[in-house]
């Protein structure tokens, strides 16, 4: 709790003056309690028990009773078994929020800045395990953009090489009947009826195809090399062909993504790179490093031994032997342009590529540019194992989001309430995207899961539809407010008796900040995510123990922290990608 952090850190700094302490930042003794029942912030004892070789217990007494005596009442400070507990006086915090108008982030260092996400090869459909990328990354923009950085959603598009390569050739060789029966053959099930419109869904049976095809097929293999290697020269012909292969999926890659509430300011294509020549730069420039090799081929690296790179990939090419680049050369450029867009660059991978980003990271500082802070997820799996778009063996975000859409309207119709069938497919959509959003974001980006249709579709008090009912449940208290015409007195906190329901939701409202703060200096969203469920348990107990309107009359306190509590679920939403209905 940011605002009670900031109100006992002068008071310890006094009280531990007289301790001859050596403590650079006396804010981080201070620590979140295992409990919150308990108190909001406490001081463990323990390791000021070593350097004062004092019992812990008599320390936390003694700093107790020094902090009471400067503090006043708007704090409460108690020692027990050796920790020093600190708990808000929730008058103190009510007048914080209605008198004084507090507001959060005020503190915060703005920052530009660029996260690059999802960049999934234009090849196919999203499916369940490409969206991770996709729904973490687009979080950590949204968190980012609530405290009020600038953020740019940066999408790289992998317009030329092997993927996009593949693609273009089955298009442009393969007939569609042809496609049909390779893929019937190969056991690879028909195209669903309901994406036979679908461009992401019609072209990905061509990459499958081709990829069964150039099994041990010479002279395949020999005419993709051959337009791969022009589209890595920057050929302007074979790139056209490439952009009209994988553009028609990448449309449709989008749409999907927007179903979810997924957006990006900019797309930034591969071959750029090649075309402006700053990928011919950079390989020039990495020759000039002490680092710089030739293999008997002519192929150019960077030994990466004595960096930190062990195993037996410990060599960084960045040119083949017949002078072109390599993507991760082309990678280089990319990251040397987005430097020149923000001041802080977040790229979102795959944890496949943790070996790949730390050789970037020793090439750019070969080359004088700072790496970029990487977050790595571990992947969605299925019961059967991992997924891949090549083999067919996926479960289609566009599949995954019509069937949770058709349980929650299932589930709308079982509720027996009257509303139109336009308004039930609204909530219905906005239920069935906020719920798998949720259902990734929870877990931790390091934590692997396999995929399961039971719990994405999740309507229990640990998903997203909770948070959205309370959000909804204070909408409906404004709504019938304003309804009855019901008119706002003055304000007299002097005169308020607060409930342990109340207490308890104004503490949790002003963990809104450090909750956001923890999410975004550590890349996990799953932080947030689980206050956003305690502030919703709280306003619901707000809810059931702190009556509003009462014979007509408008309880003035309790409206105001209802209305605190709405406005601050539809924020906390916003940031988590979550829906925030008024009705549901």
């Amino acid at each position: 709790m940011k605002v009670l952090k900031n109100k006992i850190i002068p008071l310890i700094e006094t009280v531990l003056q007289d301790y001859d302490l050596e403590i650079e930042k006396y804010e981080d003794l201070i620590q979140d309690p295992r409990d919150r029942n308990v108190c909001d912030l406490c001081i463990p004892c323990f390791s000021l028990a070593k350097i004062l070789k004092e019992n812990p217990i008599k320390i936390a007494e003694n700093i107790s009773k020094k902090i009471n005596e400067l503090s006043g009442e708007d704090i409460e400070v108690k020692s027990l078994n050796g920790y020093v507990n600190f708990s808000s006086n929730p008058k103190w915090l009510a007048n914080k929020l209605f008198l004084e108008n507090y507001e959060f982030f005020e503190d915060v260092n703005k920052k530009n800045i660029l996260i690059e996400h999802t960049s999934a090869n234009p090849n196919g459909p999203f499916h369940v395990g490409r969206a991770r990328n996709a729904i973490l990354g687009d979080c950590l923009v949204r968190l980012n953009r609530e405290i009020g950085n600038e953020v740019i959603a940066e999408y790289y598009v992998d317009d030329m090489g092997k993927q996009v390569g593949i693609l273009s050739w089955a298009i442009e060789n393969i007939p569609i009947d042809e496609v049909e029966s390779i893929l019937k053959n190969n056991q690879i099930d028909d195209l669903n009826p309901m994406w036979k419109n679908k461009e992401d869904h019609i072209r990905v049976r061509w990459y499958q195809a081709a990829n069964i095809l150039r099994k041990d097929n010479l002279k395949i293999e020999e005419e993709l090399t051959e337009i791969i290697n022009k589209s890595e020269e920057g050929d302007e012909e074979v790139l056209t062909k490439f952009n009209n292969a994988f553009q028609p999926i990448l449309d449709g890659m989008l749409e999907t993504l927007s179903k979810l509430g997924i957006n990006y300011d900019s797309f930034t294509n591969e071959s750029k790179f090649i075309i402006d020549g700053s990928v011919n730069k950079i390989m020039k420039d990495l020759e000039k490093s002490e680092l710089f090799g030739e293999a008997e081929n002519g192929a150019k690296y960077l030994e990466l031994s004595e960096k930190g790179v062990s195993g037996k990939s410990t060599k960084f090419f960045f040119r083949r032997g017949d002078g072109s680049s390599l993507y991760a050369t082309r990678d280089l450029a990319y990251h040397q342009w987005k430097w020149g867009k923000a001041e802080k660059l977040i790229n979102v991978l795959g944890e496949d590529h943790r070996l790949q980003s730390k050789q970037v990271s020793v090439a750019l500082n070969e080359l004088n540019i700072k790496a970029p802070e990487v977050v790595f997820y571990a992947f969605i799996k299925l019961p059967e194992g991992k997924m891949s778009t090549r083999k067919g063996n996926v479960v289609f975000m566009d599949d995954l989001i019509f069937e949770a859409e058709e349980i929650a309207l299932k589930l709308l119709s079982e509720r027996n309430i009257k509303i139109e069938e336009k308004e039930k497919l609204k909530i219905a959509k906005a239920v069935a995207s906020s719920a798998i959003r949720f259902n990734i974001l929870k877990v931790s980006p390091e934590k692997g899961f396999t995929f399961k249709w039971e719990d994405a579709l999740s309507f229990d008090s640990d998903s997203a539809p909770f948070i959205m009912y309370s959000h909804a449940r204070s909408c409906s208290i404004n709504k019938k407010v304003k309804n009855l015409g019901l008119k706002e007195e003055t304000l007299e906190l002097s005169e308020i008796e607060i409930n342990n329901s109340i207490s308890k939701l104004l503490r949790t409202i002003f963990r809104y900040e450090e909750a956001i703060e923890k999410s975004i200096l550590e890349n996990k969203p799953n932080h947030f995510c689980y206050y956003m469920l305690e502030l919703s348990t709280a306003y619901n107990l707000f809810y059931r123990d702190c009556p509003i309107i009462v014979d007509s009359k408008i309880n003035v306190f309790n409206y105001k922290v209802s209305e605190y509590s709405r406005k601050l679920l539809f924020r906390g939403c916003n940031a988590l990608g979550i829906i925030p209905l008024e009705s549901m």
